[in-house]
């Protein structure tokens, strides 16, 4: 007979949401279980962020000592490429950070139950919350347990199952030719041409990497431009830095099929999207399809427990409360992260589980600005924003001041061969409150931390002015871009 134990807090997933939640809960003195049905981690640490970084980091260093290390007066003969010696070091990191989090379970008491969790039944009737753990099946993408290991109760559950890859009804992960990021990472040998649809982090990133090391690169965007969330006139410049690296674009097309060849790689057909008459075919040996992601939530709940869906996600109250619980329609079942809806960002999801794990326990919190969460993507160059695009404060009506500052005169960024880049603030008219920053250049993902903060305090152009910044450093250019909205920029 499967066995029962009670638990104050059940977080099922253990990624960057599940996890941190988990340890939140643990430091309030609470009794906490957590379960996981593959690696702790979550996608972040084990097939995404991390790993992702460890990948570019090798790209950044071969493209800088090899492609420009003439520029430096430092010059290679016979440099060769192991290929399986960059995945192995990438998962060596997540091998590292995984053995970190369980550490940090041991450390904070908490239970890890290996295994698929099914919720049966919230908080009702004076009965706790009950969780069933079953044996994962071999989805890893969709899977729904397998046989029955044990039953768990808690008085309160919190889900952070995370997403996957968003797949094409037309082109199905193979794992081979047409793959997923996940597949992305782990290649066992470098393809000569990748065709990426989408264009928007994921789809850069891995852009980026692989046209690093040689392999051609065709990118495939529905939208007029490349990563469409971004402010437009940074979206053109990272398009325009990208080509004269050898990236090949096709903006404002989509993809009609992709036909797996019998002898390997694949014919993709994208037609033009103002134009449907007009089509054309491109040859890969591998098709990375990076469309988005999906909330992941098969086999999680019983048929009766009558969990909300909205949009594909699970409904919470986080988009309409003033201090949202992160509660969905059952008593006593919370939920957070990539799971609950966009953006899926990692520290968005952090940041939630410890917002709902402390107001369910009844303690103070400020809670979270969603306007002021960053957006990074770690090419070369990076790209990082937070709230508002010019477009969208137009479009809003606002009455604004834009500052903008190149790279192209920047001491810091010419000294390391980076003078590529902008700095981009815009702030409100009357105040001078930041409501939207965009940074492409040097340290982005880095810089931008200091105008989250900013927005976040409701700090104006003129406290950042008045902020004193190293010299030399990139740091400045947030300072330099601050002085341009008030017309009092320096060095430009």
């Amino acid at each position: 007979m499967a066995d029962s134990t009670h638990y104050d807090l059940i977080v099922i997933g253990a990624g960057p949401a599940g996890y941190v939640g988990a340890i939140r809960a643990a430091q309030l003195g609470k009794k906490v279980a957590c379960v996981e049905r593959n690696r702790l981690g979550g996608v972040c640490l084990n097939w995404g962020c991390i790993p992702s970084k460890a990948l570019l980091h090798n790209a950044e260093l071969y493209t800088e000592a090899v492609k420009h290390g003439k520029e430096w007066g430092i010059e290679f003969d016979n440099v060769k490429v192991n290929w399986e010696t960059i995945i192995k070091r990438s998962r060596g990191v997540t091998d590292q950070l995984n053995k970190g989090v369980a550490f940090l379970f041991k450390k904070n008491k908490i239970d890890h139950h290996e295994g698929h969790a099914t919720i049966v039944s919230g908080k009702t009737g004076g009965k706790p919350c009950t969780v069933e753990v079953r044996t994962p099946d071999d989805n890893y993408y969709h899977g729904t347990g397998k046989d029955l290991k044990k039953t768990l109760t808690a008085d309160r559950v919190l889900i952070a199952t995370g997403a996957a890859p968003r797949e094409l009804p037309f082109a199905k992960f193979d794992g081979k030719t047409i793959v997923s990021s996940y597949h992305a990472m782990i290649l066992p040998d470098q393809p000569r041409h990748m065709v990426i649809i989408g264009s928007g982090a994921i789809g850069m990133e891995f852009a980026y990497f692989y046209n690093a090391f040689g392999t051609k690169v065709t990118v495939v965007e529905m939208v007029d431009r490349i990563l469409p969330v971004e402010d437009d006139e940074i979206s053109k410049l990272a398009q325009r830095a990208f080509e004269k690296q050898g990236i090949t674009f096709h903006v404002g097309h989509t993809v009609k099929a992709v036909d797996v060849k019998s002898k390997g790689g694949a014919k993709v057909t994208i037609v033009d999207v103002k134009d449907e008459k007009k089509t054309q075919t491109i040859d890969a040996d591998v098709v990375l399809v990076a469309v988005g992601v999906a909330a992941r939530f098969d086999g999680l709940f019983s048929d009766k427990l009558g969990i909300q869906i909205e949009k594909g996600c699970i409904k919470t109250d986080y988009r309409t409360a003033k201090e949202p619980t992160y509660q969905t329609s059952v008593p006593g079942i919370y939920a957070v992260g990539d799971v609950i809806g966009p953006p899926a960002l990692a520290h968005k999801g952090s940041e939630e589980a410890v917002v709902a794990v402390e107001r369910m326990f009844g303690h103070h919190t400020i809670g979270i600005d969603y306007d002021a969460i960053p957006g990074c993507t770690y090419c070369n160059p990076q790209i990082a924003s937070i709230g508002l695009t010019e477009r969208a404060v137009k479009e809003k009506g606002i009455e604004y001041n834009v500052g903008k500052y190149s790279l192209k005169a920047h001491g810091k960024a010419i000294a390391v061969g980076a003078a590529d880049g902008l700095v981009k603030i815009i702030t409100t008219k009357k105040y001078g409150e930041i409501l939207g920053a965009h940074i492409i250049g040097e340290d982005a993902s880095e810089l931008i931390a200091e105008l989250g903060l900013a927005k976040r305090l409701e700090a104006t152009a003129e406290d950042i002015i008045s902020t004193v910044h190293a010299h030399p450093t990139m740091a400045e250019s947030i300072h330099e871009a601050a002085l341009a909205t008030e017309g009092r920029m320096i060095h430009n």
